[in-house]
């Protein structure tokens, strides 16, 4: 038996790893399982090159719970170590026998599959253990040993009676840990980190149906057919999936696959996804992973299962901030890498240029893989765009290259179900909707059943009208603006269908200019200068009295301050609503109302209509609507 001092910089780390090192104490478990794994792949290594003259089999990890000793037990199958390892690799803190590994054995294996980067990883154990053992034996022929550790810098080491290869870590858990004896919060973590390693992870056993027994099914006096119960085995309780489906070629899985790798990561969702994009790059970076398009709502809400993010198989975090772009964040699944560089305890990214290459390669993908699917079957992408539009509407205003390539692949759908892009779109309206300015203007509606009678307006004259309903539509439209040239976008309500696209042709009015300087008085008179401007338009006699508008820019301004945009800097948030009310001069009612002799007749006629155009967009509310529905009743008695 020999016994030592921990070889460190400082009187005492465990302290200081307990307080600083981990975020969180749950993260032993993962540190300590991804050591038993590494121990395990560097045996498979050793094994296939030669160097090793030992059976590898169908090693697995064990996790036990001795409840009433107090103790949590990893055991592995793996490399082992000596005693002289022992020494050198816990001893002597901070260094790290993955490193040492991956450099002694890079040239002979393209991948010798290792998960460790730091030496610390086994120490977190002290985190909520007050001793720790380790009962180890190598792959070599040499005497097992035993170490321990009472949270100390010293420690004692001896030799074992451990027959079979591998390690095995005991911890003595804490009084302030006990949590960690508790089975429901083993499988928890057990879930949450390490549910796709590479090794299998024994859990205790459970129950299932006897696969080779096939139950007798018999038949009573009364003819009644009887089946036996089915015979049950105990097996191991395997919590993992050693082979999860981003560690596959794309070649290999079927869409069934890959659906049913999304119902593993969010067992909750009860939808199909979309569609997935599979991750595969070995340079100048290694990236796999598969990413989900699932169902989107226009209410941008965070979503609750998020994408995550592993290494080599180990889950590190579900905020994959600065790694995947922004705008993809909305979608779900899996990203495992390598080559994100993780700070010590593996739970936080550093800043670095790797990332932002990452971040680029996965929003190429995915526009490439947008693009395949609008050219491959236009039909079935056109059907799922109103679930997809709000991610790339996103990506075209949060990423110039992405915004580049959306050009063969974003739609802008009309009213009546047709689907465009911006290409077609152009060719199909520039000969009715470029104005006397040579400018195209684009019709669009937020919604098709408020706006109907303006977008009935529309069509009378031939006009094509978008559909544009998404929260952010006012900044995509305002950066297509600055994109292209010569072209606006303006709802159909912005105002009278005549003014919308201005052309040279030009409507007489039925009045002459006594007439209208009087009927703007008797207007003004009755209508509230607060909230309405009165404009008097010569339009066609059909056309509806009165139309209320909004002017393009100030409620575009408004629109975009509501989904954080800038319009606060021109104070847009603070200003009241404020409409264009549009009197049809060559309308028989406004005629009428000219000509009413009396003022309470002429009073009822304004507001009336007046009325019913707000109806038309909405605005009549409250007080308001109470009395234009009284009014309506006594002028029918």
């Amino acid at each position: 038996m020999s016994k030592g001092t921990i070889n460190v910089s400082v009187e005492n780390i465990f302290p200081l790893i307990k307080k600083f090192l981990y975020s969180d104490h749950e993260i032993f478990l993962r540190e300590l399982i991804s050591n038993a794994t590494d121990a395990t792949l560097k045996l498979k290594h050793l094994t296939n090159i030669g160097e090793a003259k030992v059976e590898y089999g169908t090693p697995k990890i064990e996790v036990k719970i001795d409840k009433e000793s107090k103790k949590l037990h990893l055991i592995d199958q793996g490399i082992g170590m000596t005693a002289d390892e022992v020494q050198k690799y816990i001893n002597e803190v901070a260094f790290s026998g993955a490193e040492e590994f991956l450099d002694k054995y890079k040239d002979k294996v393209e991948d010798a599959g290792i998960i460790g980067h730091f030496g610390l990883g086994f120490y977190s154990a002290f985190m909520v253990a007050e001793k720790v053992e380790i009962i180890t034996k190598s792959y070599k022929n040499e005497p097992a040993a035993h170490w321990l550790c009472d949270g100390s810098p010293e420690y004692s080491l001896e030799k074992s009676d451990k027959k079979e290869r591998g390690t095995e870590i005991i911890l003595h858990i804490a009084e302030d840990s006990t949590e960690f004896l508790e089975e429901k919060r083993i499988t928890e973590l057990l879930n949450k980190y390490n549910k796709f390693m590479p090794i299998p992870i024994k859990f205790g056993t459970k129950e299932i149906n006897d696969p080779e027994h096939k139950p007798k099914t018999t038949t009573d006096k009364d003819s009644k057919e009887i089946t036996e119960p089915h015979r049950q085995i105990t097996v191991d309780n395997i919590i993992n999936n050693p082979s999860p489906a981003w560690t596959k070629t794309p070649s290999d899985l079927k869409d069934e696959d890959y659906k049913g790798f999304y119902r593993e990561l969010y067992p909750m969702q009860f939808e199909e996804p979309l569609f997935n994009i599979h991750l595969n790059v070995d340079y100048p970076f290694n990236l796999t992973g598969i990413l989900y398009f699932p169902k989107m709502s226009n209410d941008m809400n965070i979503q609750k299962d998020r994408i995550q993010l592993y290494q080599n198989q180990v889950f590190v975090t579900d905020n994959v901030e600065g790694i995947v772009p922004e705008f993809l964040t909305m979608l779900r699944g899996v990203i495992d890498s390598p080559d994100i560089p993780l700070n010590v305890s593996r739970s936080y990214l550093q800043a670095d240029g790797a990332v932002k290459k990452i971040s680029s390669y996965i929003t190429k993908k995915v526009a490439d893989k947008l693009k395949s699917l609008f050219n491959n079957n236009r039909e079935d992408f056109e059907a799922k765009w109103n679930d997809i539009k709000i991610v790339i509407e996103y990506g075209m205003l949060s990423e110039e290259k992405f915004f580049e390539k959306s050009e063969a692949f974003a739609l802008y759908p009309t009213v009546d179900g047709t689907y465009y892009t911006y290409e077609e779109l152009y060719n199909k309206i520039k000969a009715k909707q470029t104005d006397k300015d040579d400018k195209l203007v684009i019709l669009y509606a937020s919604n098709a059943e408020e706006q109907h009678s303006y977008i009935e307006a529309a069509k009378a004259k031939e006009y094509e009208v978008l559909l544009l309903d998404s929260p952010i539509v006012s900044h995509l439209i305002q950066k297509l603006e600055g994109s292209k040239e010569k072209i606006s976008f303006v709802r159909v309500d912005s105002d009278h269908v005549d003014k919308l696209i201005q052309k040279e042709e030009h409507t007489i009015s039925k009045l002459s200019d006594e007439e209208k300087t009087k009927l703007d008085e008797q207007l003004k008179a009755v209508i509230s200068s607060e909230k309405f401007i009165v404009q008097l338009e010569a339009m066609d006699s059909n056309a509806a009295p009165f139309i209320i508008t909004q002017p393009e820019f100030m409620r575009r301004m408004k629109e975009m301050q509501q989904t954080g945009g800038s319009a606060g800097m021109f104070g847009m948030g603070n200003m009241p609503e404020m409409y264009n009310l549009v009197v049809n001069t060559n309308a028989d009612l406004v005629n009428e109302i000219l000509n009413t002799k009396t003022a309470k007749k002429r009073e009822r006629l304004i507001n009336q209509s007046l009325d019913l155009a707000q109806l038309s967009q909405g605005l009549l509310k409250g007080e308001a609507l109470t009395n234009f529905i009284k009014r309506s009743y006594d002028m029918i008695k």
